[in-house]
């Protein structure tokens, strides 16, 4: 029998996710207020958090001060999508070797990848810079592509390891008793299985790749057309003040295309985050 929550008990629940949700969202609020002042009451005194004069200007004017704000932002969705799809490439195969081979040094590649983790990309950024100056690959896509591949791997490897661990090795046994090969068994049986925790690790390196463009590209790229959204966002920040109303309405719309991928794969987000978690 299913044991019935006490008032108070509710009370707590609630009141919990009420004050996380708070925690959450108050940045979000706050950057939408912001975003509808007038930018000379932004930092008016007394503060008030509702003002007569709130409009969405600034979310015209920002196409017009900033003209590629567009470019920016599918730059931005573009460089992100290319590390997730060059990252999964690499993460699916690796993921599936350290969850079923047993070799030596495995345990130590695998918290080697821990503490590349714990690496700042700052750390590597003029090391990179060489390398790409001597690769001839600065002020193109690739130089802010492959820096990110390398750093979501390790992240991505170990997510999708534990979750293929879970999966029965019968069934791999019984594609191998029927002739088929290791790569046929991980492409038409373990893939497909899998799926919910792929799209996991997609999404969260997606969603990684997006947020971490601005170091790389600012150091490794000089073609304005080419800047994804973190750098064009600068363009808001002037010598003498910063256009903070515009500033927040460009962040806010840029972070739609991440909300939008997230709204469209929630479900594989769920089934991927429940699978397992029934004892059979």
């Amino acid at each position: 029998m299913i044991h019935k929550y006490r008032w108070w008990e509710y009370v707590l629940i609630y009141g919990g996710l009420i004050l996380f949700l708070i925690f959450i969202l108050a940045p979000f609020i706050e950057a939408f207020v912001v975003s509808l002042r007038p930018l000379d009451s932004v930092f008016s005194i007394p503060y008030r958090f509702i003002t007569e004069e709130m409009s969405f200007q600034a979310y015209i004017d920002m196409w017009i001060n900033v003209p590629l704000l567009w470019l920016y932002i599918l730059n931005s969705f573009f460089i992100a999508s290319a590390v997730t799809v060059l990252a999964l490439l690499a993460i699916i195969p690796a993921a599936y070797a350290f969850s079923r081979f047993e070799f030596k040094g495995r345990d130590g590649m695998l918290a080697a990848f821990l503490a590349v983790n714990m690496v700042s990309g700052a750390v590597l950024i003029i090391p990179l810079f060489k390398v790409m100056q001597q690769l001839g690959l600065l002020n193109t896509y690739f130089a802010m592509i492959a820096p990110g591949t390398a750093f979501v791997i390790p992240t991505g490897i170990w997510l999708l390891r534990s979750y293929l661990q879970k999966i029965p090795k019968e069934l791999e046994e019984a594609a191998w008793a029927d002739g088929a090969g290791r790569i046929y068994t991980l492409v038409r049986v373990i893939i497909p299985i899998a799926t919910p925790g792929i799209m996991v690790v997609a999404i969260a390196t997606f969603i990684a790749a997006y947020a971490q463009q601005f170091l790389y590209a600012l150091t490794f790229n000089s073609v304005n057309e080419l800047n994804p959204l973190p750098v064009g966002l600068f363009q808001f920040f002037g010598r003498q003040t910063v256009v903070w109303n515009e500033l927040m309405a460009a962040s806010l719309v840029g972070i739609l295309p991440v909300l939008i991928v997230y709204v469209f794969l929630q479900r594989h987000i769920v089934a991927g985050l429940t699978a397992g978690a029934v004892k059979e």
